[in-house]
């Protein structure tokens, strides 16, 4: 223990003691003027207390503080291994020359793609075309071998799954009661019998739950820097009927996920390898975050690692109807169907929002994670796109992406 921290324990009792006392306090301390040495027994305490809070998910909240791109290291985690085989893109000898859409660029500030990647924040950005790669760069340290977290963009891939899940018969439709997988829900709820699978895929649910991610003590802060996910579902309650409106919950995924565990008898990470990761011949091993070592629960909502050419092979999937190089991975009509507006389900930018992907009007989807991660998928032209970042800096980034089309 550092000397200075020692005599700081030493002599914290003193003033506690005197203040209890109504004892004149010294003018110094070891050295330290009273006022200082007051300062830094407060700071001290904050210092303590929240070390001592680490154990709970409030305490990890002020410490790690807003989710960053770091934050896969920080959970434990469950792997996701490749196969044997790799699928590799195609790179293009002639690589376009793209310009950056004017809209984007007002002041000519940036001047080309790249400048204006770098200055706001992203890591990585792909485009592929035809299977062939027309632009691929990294940014600030970061490689085609790096590891990424996709945040909410994992979301998507839960879809895929329970897609995946139906078309085994492991789930007989998205119109069963998430109850009848989960039946603990109705014991803290009754309405829960109400809320069917297809309300969890479309955020519409009607469960009360605050996905405030500012507020240290939301509902999303204890979701996603707690120990025990499998004890605070247990406490969920609704707070309208299922299928009235549209209002973005991570705990939908969360309870989806489970769902699909309790259906196919197998941990998550696991029926993602094998029937996704491995089918499509990821480059490389990935892993998902748990709450701890000890409940290891999946993060549902978040929290698939893996290289950003991985990620484009999932849009490559979902280009091709869920198809992979003859085989159907996932339900032709599941992909249809996720690739289409069918409600009036909008999300904060006025997105329609379908199965966990947001989709828009011209046959693009695309999945979406905090930091302005994105798999974008534009069926008409055969693209694919890919940006991961440590921040979405203000950018409407599928916006940026529809705008680039056009010169593919």
């Amino acid at each position: 223990m550092p000397v200075g921290l020692a005599r700081l324990l030493i002599y914290m009792p003193i003033p506690l003691r005197c203040w209890q006392n109504k004892v004149h306090l010294p003018e110094n301390i070891n050295g330290y003027p009273m006022k200082q040495f007051t300062r830094i027994l407060k700071l001290s305490l904050l210092f303590f207390f929240l070390v001592s809070l680490t154990g709970c998910y409030v305490g990890r909240y002020f410490i790690w503080n807003f989710a960053d791109i770091n934050d896969y290291k920080k959970f434990p985690k469950v792997p996701v291994h490749h196969g044997e085989t790799t699928f590799y893109f195609a790179e293009s000898a002639d690589k376009p020359d793209l310009s950056l859409p004017a809209q984007f660029d007002p002041e000519g500030k940036y001047g080309s793609l790249d400048r204006f990647n770098e200055k706001n924040k992203t890591v990585a950005f792909l485009i592929i075309r035809n299977d062939t790669i027309l632009y691929e760069k990294y940014f600030a340290g970061y490689g085609d071998t790096s590891v990424y977290p996709s945040f909410s963009v994992s979301k998507a891939f839960t879809s895929a799954l329970t897609g995946i899940a139906i078309g085994e018969g492991y789930i007989e439709s998205t119109q069963q009661p998430v109850t009848d997988f989960l039946p603990f829900l109705k014991e803290s709820d009754p309405a829960f019998e109400k809320v069917r699978l297809e309300d969890l895929l479309n955020m519409r649910s009607g469960i009360r739950f605050d996905e405030g991610y500012a507020n240290p003590f939301a509902s999303m802060a204890k979701y996603y820097y707690g120990t025990n996910l499998k004890k605070y579902v247990t406490k969920l309650k609704t707070k309208s009927p299922p299928d009235q409106f549209y209002n973005y919950q991570s705990v939908n995924t969360l309870l989806l996920g489970m769902a699909i565990e309790q259906a196919t008898g197998r941990q998550l990470n696991k029926y993602l390898e094998e029937k996704i990761w491995k089918p499509l011949q990821m480059e490389s091993d990935a892993s998902w975050n748990i709450d701890s070592k000890k409940d290891n629960q999946i993060k549902v909502f978040c929290c698939i690692n893996a290289h950003a050419r991985d990620f484009a092979r999932f849009g490559r999937l979902y280009l091709h109807k869920g198809n992979w190089e003859g085989k159907q991975i996932v339900p032709r009509e599941w992909v249809e169907r996720s690739m289409s507006i069918i409600n009036d389900s909008r999300d904060s930018q006025n997105y329609p929002y379908t199965y966990q992907w947001r989709v828009k009007e011209d046959g693009a989807v695309f999945a979406k994670g905090i930091l302005g991660q994105y798999i974008y998928v534009y069926p008409a032209k055969n693209i694919i796109m890919v940006r991961l970042g440590k921040k979405t800096a203000g950018v409407n980034w599928a916006d940026l992406m529809e705008k680039l089309c056009p010169e593919l």
